[in-house]
């Protein structure tokens, strides 16, 4: 399986960008999708996570109520709907898939997200 991560770009603060995180191979063998960014000088932390099936869904504090994670499964594809952005959402966003019982341990290339004030 390979990620190709897409939807970044710079918007202004208060607006809204989608991401999206396409799945080619075999997406049977992901349980869990993810979300990770990463800003300038600092680590890489944890966004967003759901289940590739359905059903329970994860968000960092600092994205709850403002981010949404969705999938979907026809087009092996997930979704991190990102609105009310603030300047700190700035960062490279990553999406990441595991295997059941496992760690995520497939990463997409990135895509910059920047949000100006």
């Amino acid at each position: 399986v390979q990620l190709q991560a897409s939807g970044g770009g710079l918007v202004q603060a208060g607006g809204s960008l989608r991401l999206s995180c396409a799945a080619s191979g075999r997406p049977s063998s992901i349980a869990a999708m993810g979300w990770f960014r990463q800003a300038p000088g600092r680590e890489r932390e944890f966004v967003a996570s759901h289940r590739w099936s359905g059903g329970t869904i994860d968000y960092a504090d600092s994205v709850k109520g403002r981010f949404t994670v969705s999938r979907d499964v026809a087009k092996k594809t997930g979704y991190l709907q990102m609105s009310s952005l603030k300047p700190e959402d700035t960062a490279i966003y990553y999406c990441t898939t595991r295997p059941a019982y496992s760690n995520w341990n497939l990463w997409g290339q990135g895509t910059l997200v920047t949000v100006s004030s």
